[in-house]
């Protein structure tokens, strides 16, 4: 099974704009995935939240870091902010996602519920973006910028990957 569900996942990481890392974040979970498209979708949402609250616990760090002033300053908190509403969009698409299962939910209905899923995950997505844009155009390439943009940046890519996941699953049962 387990050599099944890792051609599973590789597989459906080729819909993704970033197959090699959705294969290498998503593989270690192999066996709760299975062969789900459901599962892999819901998977890729939990990898996305894990990681989008630990940069935004990075980031927040940032805001105490000496040194860092007006413009550059205001952009750190602006991106905790854009990255605390990504980790809030991401928990309710799980959540979402999850209720789903539970229930025999009519074609008009898991319509709806994936729509809300599909919403959530693009406006997460959009906050990361933002976040990642307030430290382009002014002041030095300094490290806890370029630390910044880089960890966001692989949150956004995590985050894209569970977007076209979530697209798949959808399309599948529409």
């Amino acid at each position: 099974m387990a050599k099944k569900s890792g051609d599973f996942i590789r597989t459906s990481c080729g819909v993704t704009q970033y197959p090699d890392l959705c294969f290498e974040s998503l593989s270690v979970f192999r066996r709760q995935i299975q062969q789900s498209p459901r599962q892999i979708a819901q998977t890729a949402l939990h990898v996305s939240l894990s990681r989008a609250r630990s940069v935004r616990s990075y980031v927040s760090t940032m805001t105490r870091v000496k040194g860092i002033k007006g413009r550059d300053l205001q952009a750190v908190k602006d991106c905790v902010d854009n990255m605390g509403d990504s980790v809030d969009r991401l928990s309710k698409s799980i959540k979402e996602l999850g209720e789903m299962s539970k229930g025999k939910n009519a074609a008009s209905d898991f319509m709806w519920h994936m729509s809300n899923v599909q919403t959530w995950v693009s406006a997460a997505l959009t906050d990361e973006n933002t976040c990642t844009e307030g430290f382009t155009g002014h002041g030095k390439n300094t490290n806890y910028r370029i630390g910044i943009r880089r960890r966001v940046t692989g949150v956004a890519q995590v985050t894209s990957n569970a977007l076209a996941l979530v697209n798949h699953f959808a399309a599948k049962h529409y």
